[in-house]
């Protein structure tokens, strides 16, 4: 008999009855360290008072009105990301796939409006994820997403990742633009090198193509900057942010230049959610609190300790770590055993991580976690691995 909710996740056997910053606590009372985040949404841990209290002032103010009016709260937050970034305009979503589909039409809308509406192709590369929207996994193309799906919306060319030759020789007179995330997340925590990402922009510039960057996990602080793209000195011409931006309440965000949205009129594109006021409330909140300089070099700060024990870990359990990835606080740990056994294995440990492509084991803490729960965090990861070269260890369900 199939169950209440939809079986869509094989889901761990644990349930949470609350949290506080990088700590959730189980239903038997115990506490888990929680370096998952939600996959990177709670950029300010569990019960943050800030964003406790200005979501439960907004809450008693106003929760939604229709987009047909003008909303203040969303107009600051808007201000708020054009002030701190490239865009000239932004438009509110509910989540990161919602922002994948509105970068995909923003794209094309764009051409169509140049005279050229046979510029719909869209690049896109090898271990993407854009979100789970039938356009999303269009654009992605990994079996995994699109067996069973079809027929999917068309128009996208997939690339291997970090192929420059094949970047250059596919972009042609139907190409729109180039879709990449900075850093993997799904895929591995893989990172673009600089170079490369200013390598992008310059072929882009070239040949008019539009640069789209996924931003949904990499962005908001999480690699010490407000977005990763800033470490190249570039910027993209869209940008989709979602995750991180609400600290846990559902919002994302599709950032643009004037030019790139200039084919986005009223009636082109709407959300009944988006940009409703408990949400912009509490995103501009967090915001506030992440894009401050001295928060961001705190995240360099705590990156550079987890990533030394890290690699300590690597050294002490070749048979169960081969490497460390990432940037800032998005880090991977490339695994030997399978990734699924290490985090089963952190759960027997009180530890909460996330399995990514590639044998990769996601480490995705809080941006403001505490140096002393990276060094618990730490001691805990050796503490699993050291189960898992026990022979006798069987990781649980």
């Amino acid at each position: 008999m199939i169950s209440a909710v939809l079986p869509t996740y094989n889901r761990a056997p644990l349930a949470f009855t609350h949290g506080q910053g990088s700590w959730l606590f189980a239903e038997d009372g115990s506490r888990y360290l929680d370096l998952g985040s939600g996959i990177a949404v709670n950029a300010l841990g569990h019960a943050h008072p800030a964003l406790v209290d200005t979501l439960t002032q907004q809450a008693g103010k106003l929760w939604h009105v229709s987009n047909v009016y003008r909303i203040p709260e969303q107009e600051r937050l808007a201000e708020m990301l054009v002030e701190k970034t490239f865009a000239d305009t932004v438009f509110f979503t509910n989540s990161g796939t919602e922002t994948a589909e509105l970068a995909i039409k923003m794209a094309r809308k764009y051409w169509y409006e140049k005279g050229q509406p046979d510029r719909t192709e869209i690049i896109t590369f090898e271990g993407a994820f854009h979100g789970r929207s039938t356009g999303a996994i269009a654009a992605a193309g990994s079996e995994k997403m699109t067996k069973g799906f079809g027929p999917l919306l068309p128009g996208f060319r997939h690339l291997k990742w970090a192929d420059h030759d094949a970047i250059r020789a596919a972009i042609t007179s139907q190409t729109c633009a180039v879709m990449i995330e900075p850093i993997q997340g799904e895929g591995g925590i893989r990172p673009v090198p600089d170079q490369c990402l200013k390598g992008l922009r310059d072929l882009c510039d070239s040949t008019g193509t539009l640069l789209i960057f996924d931003e949904v996990q990499c962005g908001m602080g999480r690699t010490g900057k407000l977005f990763a793209h800033e470490w190249a000195g570039i910027s993209p011409d869209i940008m989709m942010v979602a995750k991180g931006i609400g600290g846990g309440f559902p919002i994302g965000a599709v950032l643009a230049t004037e030019e790139a949205a200039s084919g986005m009129v009223a009636g082109t594109h709407g959300s009944t959610y988006g940009g409703n006021p408990l949400g912009c409330a509490v995103a501009a909140r967090v915001t506030e609190i992440v894009s401050d300089p001295a928060f961001l070099d705190a995240v360099s700060a705590k990156s550079a300790q987890f990533r030394q024990g890290l690699e300590g870990l690597v050294a002490n359990h070749p048979t169960v770590f081969e490497a460390v990835r990432g940037q800032g606080l998005i880090l991977g740990l490339k695994c030997v055993v399978p990734n699924t056994d290490v985090v089963k294995a952190g759960y027997a440990r009180h530890l909460l991580t996330v399995a990514a492509a590639d044998n990769v084991l996601r480490l995705l803490p809080a941006l403001n976690i505490p140096e002393a729960d990276i060094t618990e965090a730490l001691r805990r990861l050796d503490a699993a691995a050291t189960d898992l070269e026990t022979p006798s260890f069987e990781a649980q369900p």
